[in-house]
């Protein structure tokens, strides 16, 4: 059917029902430039042009008026980090309305991963704050997410030949993982709420919601409308990423013959239509990976080490063990140990293409923090002062030392999956 009233349970979200080929293509170039931002900011902060790049960080600029003179880091994690949010929330509404979210029974090994995944690493964190005796305890949640764009480049470096469930696993797993993480930042890292702009940003948020649902897609009416929500969930002291979550959450999935788009024909000659959710997160998806997330990165990752003697005291404090202790093992741990539990359930089960050493190296690989971690640690420790340098650090190293475990295990089973294809 040309539009589809009833989606199929065998349809998925957009980034895999255009297939995982393109979707981990787009993911690695996003990753790379991750990457890529990333040793420029240390590389930077290590240099005789730190003081520059300092200068450029805390630089700022915008309406006084509004509230809105913010310095340039600012702006990249609460302006541009909303557009990478937005298309979250248009890929977690496609996983609830025709993903794998929509089936509960399939839902519930994904969704119990990540809540392992989430609860262990902010365990993990806390224990090691704990038994050292500092007061960082604000830092739980710095290790409980997963940087998607990182993980889905690793898979697709060592994974040719590995189950495209596996994969799957993690899209929906990282999905579940960032709709938690955008709780955690609205419920726990909100000091200060103003209810008035809160309640103002209602009122276009309803005319995008409008719009939308008529089938608007002209950007001169939809981003004037997500701009101002923007402005007032920031104003409200909600941190304004969310206000892209709710953005996405606005969008429709399904196509209707007022909100569709024309995507080709089917075998019959009938035009087939794709839903704007669908549409939204094809063209946000590339600005996102390859323009926010990595100009974030850039600004956040810019971590002066002092040298090797710094780098090394850095490293063995409270804050940067629990954030590497979480990242590393308790996003092993977490993930494995909450798949075992569950699918002992009667009639949950494993996928049966996927064997327990393939769960425990996509669990290390979930394990890159990353983006999420940084905002979290910027939220939780403020932009500048010892216990954020400590932050970055930790989540870097973790965020590595996840990568190569989990990297260093999918190597060896993507050689045993490719020794089975050739018999």
């Amino acid at each position: 059917m040309p539009y589809p009233s009833d989606p199929s349970p065998r349809q998925a979200p957009h980034a895999i029902w255009r297939g995982i080929h393109q979707t981990l293509k787009q993911d690695s170039i996003g990753g790379l430039l991750l990457l890529c931002a990333t040793m420029a900011a240390l590389i930077l902060a290590n240099s005789p042009a730190a003081s520059w790049y300092q200068a450029l960080r805390n630089f700022t600029f915008g309406p006084e008026a509004l509230h809105l003179n913010l310095s340039v880091s600012t702006w990249a994690a609460d302006g541009l980090l909303a557009i990478f949010f937005f298309v979250v929330g248009l890929e977690l509404k496609e996983e609830f309305v025709v993903g794998k979210l929509r089936n509960p029974r399939t839902a519930i090994v994904p969704v119990a991963a990540a809540v392992g995944g989430v609860a262990l690493p902010a365990l993990f964190y806390a224990l090691v704050i704990s038994m050292s005796g500092s007061d960082a305890i604000k830092g739980w949640a710095i290790p409980a997410a997963t940087d998607i764009a990182f993980a889905i480049a690793v898979l697709a470096v060592v994974g040719k030949f590995l189950p495209a469930a596996l994969r799957t696993f993690l899209l929906t797993l990282a999905v579940v993982d960032d709709l938690m993480a955008i709780s955690i930042i609205a419920i726990f890292y909100t000091d200060h709420l103003a209810w008035l702009p809160l309640l103002l940003a209602l009122l276009p948020l309803a005319a995008f919601a409008i719009a939308v649902q008529r089938g608007v897609r002209a950007w001169w009416i939809l981003m004037p409308l997500g701009i101002a929500v923007w402005a007032l969930v920031h104003a409200s002291g909600i941190h304004a990423t969310v206000a892209g979550v709710l953005l996405g959450f606005m969008v429709p999935v399904i196509a209707t013959k007022r909100a569709g788009v024309h995507v080709g024909s089917n075998s019959k000659g009938e035009k087939v239509y794709e839903g704007l959710a669908a549409h939204f997160a094809d063209r946000w998806s590339i600005p996102s990976s390859i323009i926010a997330v990595p100009v974030f990165a850039f600004f956040a990752a810019g971590v002066p080490v002092g040298g090797l003697s710094g780098f090394m005291q850095a490293l063995t404090t409270p804050v940067a063990l629990g954030i590497m202790a979480g990242l590393v093992l308790g996003k092993a741990i977490g993930i494995t140990s909450a798949t075992f539990l569950v699918t002992r359930l009667p009639g949950i089960t494993l996928d049966p293409s996927l064997k327990w050493l393939d769960v425990l190296g996509m669990a290390f690989v979930a394990g890159i923090g990353f983006t999420v971690s940084l905002l979290v640690g910027e939220l939780a420790f403020g932009q500048d002062g010892a216990e954020t340098q400590y932050m970055k650090v930790g989540v870097l190293c973790g965020s590595l030392l996840a990568a190569f475990i989990g990297a260093a295990i999918l190597t060896a089973r993507n050689r045993s999956y490719r020794a089975a294809a050739k018999r």
